[in-house]
């Protein structure tokens, strides 16, 4: 038989190769990863269309989407995702959970299969350290999270790579997820003040802020009033589902409002609620084309993540070449296929003549 194989790496598998490469070394490397692709981007090697999926209005909201991208003869990354925002209160379970798949364009095979759910917060954290690194004024040191689940981890750890973060500014309307955000984030072994504060007070106080809020649809914005400081840069992630935002329309305005991917943005980010005039270049074109937006650094800037699958690329491609590095993992024979490929039932032939 013609012998395939498939690598799959479980959740332990994955955090085991985080515990051996280090997570400040794996944060690095993904974040320069991401700029490398930024810098390369163009859209003939690479077809990346809007993700799509379910939307469900039950009595466990939420969603079911799919995230492909298409590298030209190399492969194809498909992120499947669900998003339920009850997870955490009613089953104990993060508000995403996913898998990020693999397939070769030669013949179709799928290449590897690896757990998405710690991926997809790795790399949200690293486009946010990104966008902050080519907007953010450089010696920011207040941090702003307003949301203090999983997201927030990841981001602080990202950004705190790049920045020399002093001083975090914590919100959450969950107390619980505010008083254990010290011990959660205690592992990345900064030298931080955290401070849990009011949402008016992060935004006058902070250099960065990072939006990741479970808020409802229709529910939005986080807040209306809101006197800040002129170079302030926010990574807003939590607007990514139709008539879900985080932040009001007036601060959008007065904004450089830069989306990961404009035409998902305009369906289910911040950039929802603006006209086209009024959105500003995409990351990948800001980093591209540097010297014309050197001076967002002293602006007031939004970076709108709603999540792109190349950046889901890029962290499976490196998970999987670490786990042929350390040879953690396991190939799995999973695809059926026969000694006779033109005979799907050639094993039974076997079987009886045994």
């Amino acid at each position: 038989m013609n012998k395939i194989t498939t690598l799959l790496l479980s959740a332990s598998d994955v955090n085991l190769l985080m515990q051996k490469y280090g997570i400040d070394r794996l944060m690095d490397d993904l974040t320069f990863r991401l700029i490398k692709e930024f810098e390369n981007f163009n859209t003939l090697d690479t077809v990346i269309p809007i993700r799509s999926g379910f939307n469900y209005n039950t009595d466990h909201v939420g969603l079911v989407e799919w995230m492909p991208v298409y590298k030209t003869g190399e492969e194809v990354v498909i992120k499947v995702v669900g998003y339920h925002p009850k997870n955490p209160v009613k089953f104990n379970l993060p508000t995403i959970l996913s898998t990020i798949s693999s397939y070769d364009t030669k013949t179709g095979h799928l290449k590897g299969l690896v757990d998405g759910v710690l991926l997809t917060a790795l790399r949200t954290g690293a486009a946010s350290a990104v966008a902050t690194k080519y907007m953010a004024h450089p010696e920011s040191s207040t941090l702003g999270l307003i949301g203090c689940g999983a997201q927030s981890i990841t981001q602080l750890h990202a950004i705190s790579r790049l920045f020399p973060i002093k001083k975090v500014l914590i919100y959450d309307t969950d107390i619980e997820a505010v008083k254990s955000f010290k011990n959660r984030s205690a592992l990345l072994g900064l030298d931080i003040d955290v401070l849990h504060k009011e949402i008016v007070n992060i935004l006058s106080e902070s250099d960065i802020i990072c939006t990741e809020t479970s808020i409802d649809v229709g529910e939005g914005p986080l807040f209306t009033e809101y006197n800040n400081k002129p170079h302030l840069h926010i990574n807003a992630i939590g607007s990514d589902f139709p008539g879900k935002i985080e932040l009001p329309i007036n601060l959008l305005k007065e904004s450089f409002v830069c989306p990961d991917f404009t035409e998902q943005a305009k369906k289910e980010g911040e950039c929802q609620q603006l006209t086209d005039d009024q959105i500003g270049s995409d990351l990948y074109t800001v980093i591209q084309n540097y010297d014309e937006y050197k001076h967002l650094k002293d602006e007031l800037t939004v970076f709108d993540s709603t999540g792109w699958a190349l950046e889901d690329q890029v962290v499976m491609d490196l998970f999987l070449d670490l786990a042929h590095e350390f040879k953690i993992g396991m190939e799995v024979a999973l695809e059926n296929i026969s000694e006779d490929v033109k005979n799907p039932y050639h094993f039974l032939f076997k079987s009886v003549n045994v």
